[in-house]
């Protein structure tokens, strides 16, 4: 189930990138920003994460704009563990990458956050959405 539900935010986000206008005085436009000027907050691994763009590369044909980069955030996710047991912090920073989407001042997000190894789980990436304001 859980798959499926990644592969439908994959193919929601493809979509939205891939539907764009052509107007007669529009370029296109590819560079590198060290910061991409959104807030977005969202869902991955059973949890939230906020984070406000990193490093990237984009791809600018107004109003619409695509970056693929680095994306510093703060991952929000209670640790299930035994009683007795102590658990991570609650907010934790974290580093991961993806694919932003706007339009306008709307932005849309597919992050991919790693998990490490532990003495109870293998390690793994995670896909997550989010939803944001661009500035």
């Amino acid at each position: 189930m859980n798959h499926n539900k990644n592969k439908l935010c994959t193919l929601a986000a493809i979509l939205l990138l891939t539907k764009t206008t052509t107007a007669q005085t529009t370029t296109s436009k590819t560079s590198a920003s060290l910061w991409d000027g959104m807030a977005v907050a969202g869902y991955v691994d059973k949890g939230a994460f906020l984070n406000f763009g990193g490093p990237a590369v984009k791809w600018t044909h107004k109003p619409f704009c695509i970056s693929l980069g680095m994306l510093p955030s703060l991952r929000i996710k209670e640790d299930k563990v035994a009683p007795n047991v102590s658990k991570n912090a609650t907010i934790t920073p974290s580093l991961g990458f993806g694919l932003s989407a706007s339009y306008k001042h709307l932005a849309l997000q597919v992050p991919l956050y790693y998990n490490a190894k532990t003495a109870s789980a293998d390690g793994k990436w995670n896909v997550g959405v989010g939803l944001g304001y661009k500035f």
